[in-house]
């Protein structure tokens, strides 16, 4: 029993670890943990999808063992693991970099446990060495590949200001090729989880670096833009400005009560949008800020206004009023 619960141990607890490690590293604390706790989940489900899908696929191709574990698998492996962060990422819950990363780190956790307690099921007899090397090597090569992915196809997305399917390729390309490069065993398993173990970390230090820096960016110029414009709107200094101008040939076009709508769903659009990014820079300050009272009920005039203007009334506010991407998050985030 000893011995199990050992290599148990060692062919869990390095993944695990790993991913403790990004969310102490993450600064804004922007994931929660009950839902790093389900993203684990939903690695476990995936897992026992991808076998029954490995087991049907195996039988159906009638491909040799090792072509199919070289080629076959890394392509049904990695594309399941992916969809949850497809999900996570075209439904705006996902605001940066950093945030990818330990979601997909989570779903290859959830995944290398659910792989790692069928092999000890099945090979029981094996050396403790054997699970070493699937603890440092495979297990976190599952985690990596898929925070691969994830930061890859969020860097795309956000270059891109939208969120098509083929922005979500070139990760899913990498982890395919990183997943296939370890099955492929040129180095020997013991040299592959070093590989593992010293290459990974570079790279998510990489990843939190340029996530963080783009973090301070985006906090600094649009919380300086969005104070400045609801300052103009909430003293009336805005009718000289070009932002003025536009906004003053809206009431050709509309109703002066829908104009009237129009600017209150400005200003309580930028008041929440300069509230989330104020939390933002105190949690990275290290101060842990209580949820507003009031959020619900802006949340709920803001969804008033929202019907009032109607879809035409939102196309008119879109170069103040951002609806996609970190703007939507950032909402989404006030809302937890």
């Amino acid at each position: 029993m000893a011995s199990y619960v050992l290599n148990v141990s060692v062919s869990l607890v390095p993944v695990f670890l790993f991913l403790a490690i990004l969310i102490f590293l993450d600064s804004y604390k922007l994931v929660k943990l009950r839902e790093i706790i389900l993203t684990i989940l939903v690695g476990c489900i995936v897992a026992y999808t991808a076998y029954l899908i490995n087991v049907f696929a195996f039988r159906t191709l009638e491909l040799p063992p090792r072509p199919y574990i070289r080629y076959a698998a890394p392509i049904i492996e990695e594309t399941l693991k992916s969809l949850y962060i497809f999900i996570l990422i075209r439904s705006h819950r996902v605001g940066f970099m950093v945030d990818s990363a330990i979601f997909g780190f989570a779903i290859g956790a959830g995944f290398a446990f659910v792989e790692n307690v069928y092999y000890l099921q099945a090979q029981q007899e094996s050396s403790l060495l054997v699970w070493i090397i699937r603890g440092f090597g495979t297990a976190v090569m599952h985690g990596g590949t898929t925070s691969m992915f994830a930061t890859i196809s969020k860097n795309f997305v956000d270059a891109k200001g939208s969120h098509p399917v083929m922005a979500f390729l070139p990760g899913l390309g990498v982890a395919v090729i990183i997943h296939s490069f370890f099955n492929h065993f040129f180095l020997s398993p013991l040299v592959s989880a070093v590989a593992v173990l010293l290459s990974l970390p570079l790279v998510m230090l990489l990843v939190f670096h340029q996530s963080e820096r783009a973090t301070r960016s985006w906090l600094g110029v649009g919380f300086d833009s969005e104070a400045d414009l609801l300052n103009m709107v909430i003293t009336g200094n805005i009718g000289t400005t070009r932002v003025g101008e536009y906004l003053h040939s809206l009431q050709t076009r509309f109703r002066g009560e829908t104009v009237a709508d129009m600017l209150c769903y400005l200003r309580l659009h930028l008041e929440l949008g300069i509230q989330a990014k104020g939390i933002l820079m105190m949690r990275q300050a290290g101060f842990d800020v209580p949820p507003d009272s009031d959020i619900q009920a802006k949340f709920e005039e803001l969804h008033f206004l929202k019907k009032s203007i109607g879809k035409t009334g939102e196309l008119a506010m879109s170069p103040f009023v951002r609806t996609h991407g970190r703007e939507l998050w950032q909402l989404r985030m006030l809302q937890k």
